[in-house]
């Protein structure tokens, strides 16, 4: 036994000085002039973040409402769910535009702060639908925002970033809001000709299921 501790001690007292140059790294030093993003337009970045991620979480409670045994609607849940994953990947999409950039190397604790859902709970699938609207809508006017502090600094246009912002996401954010409009539409229409069953064969046709 001591000769198996004496073993132990000994190859700990030859590995020690690899341990200690293996995990001392001096800091480095890379130029900043490659890094030019401005200010305000990095600023707004971090802000509409927070704006994609606060969508992602109010559509988790839409897509958790509609779940609920006591409303039963899996198409508006799973249109839902699949919206606030959307959302989270427009986050994430924000987060690796800014890395590449060469932002966010240093302080990224107040990045993401987690602000509520604004509500829980809706009446039926209509309201539901034109909340989300809403909330699309002031997602897009949030990335216009983006954008206009980013082309409209006083000492560098960033154009780079606008024809990011322009075809990566407010092309995708267009065709969202009239889909959702569509589906406001039609379900309004299906409730006044069929109002005990319209919204039912509306959230099975969310599933693809003809009824």
């Amino acid at each position: 036994m001591k000769a198996i501790l004496f073993a132990v001690v000994a190859l700990l007292a030859v590995c020690a000085p690899a341990f200690a140059t293996q995990c001392h790294v001096n800091p480095v030093n890379i130029p900043k002039e490659w890094v030019t993003m401005h200010r305000s337009c990095r600023d707004s970045m971090r802000h509409q973040i927070q704006e994609e991620v606060a969508a992602s979480l109010q559509y988790l409670a839409m897509g958790a409402h509609f779940s609920k045994d006591t409303v039963n609607r899996p198409g508006f849940a799973k249109l839902f769910f699949d919206a606030a994953s959307e959302e989270r990947e427009h986050a994430m999409k924000l987060i690796e535009y800014l890395l590449m950039r060469g932002e966010l190397t240093s302080d990224v604790t107040s990045l993401i702060t987690i602000r509520p859902p604004e509500r829980n709970n809706w009446a039926n699938g209509v309201e539901a639908l034109e909340h989300a609207v809403k909330m699309e809508s002031s997602v897009t006017k949030s990335i216009r925002a983006v954008i206009s502090a980013c082309e409209s600094a006083k000492d560098f246009n960033d154009y780079h970033l606008v024809d990011y912002l322009a075809g990566e996401f407010l092309d995708e954010q267009y065709k969202g809001q009239r889909d959702l409009a569509g589906k406001a539409s039609t379900l309004k229409k299906m409730l006044e000709r069929h109002p005990a069953l319209g919204e039912f064969i509306f959230d099975k046709k969310l599933l693809g299921i003809d009824v």
